[in-house]
């Protein structure tokens, strides 16, 4: 179904993005993600936040889908 797909697409890109993350700051982990803006290196790379605006982005269309098909 169309919500699996969702999470599979998400949790491929949380891996994406946290995959970009360690090549720019060796060592960090994906808790550390939910703060990004505590590393100065990732604050201001446009590789890191392109991948983490893919990852937003699959986030808020899967609440869209989720959104229309349980009001319908």
């Amino acid at each position: 179904d169309m919500e699996s797909v969702f999470d599979d697409l998400i949790r491929f890109q949380k891996k994406r993005l946290l995959n970009c993350a360690q090549r720019i700051v060796p060592g960090i982990i994906e808790d550390d993600l939910l703060q990004p803006n505590d590393f100065s290196d990732l604050e201001l790379h446009p590789h890191f936040r392109y991948e983490e605006g893919v990852l937003e982005g699959l986030l808020t269309a899967r609440m869209a889908y989720l959104s229309l098909s349980k009001s319908s």
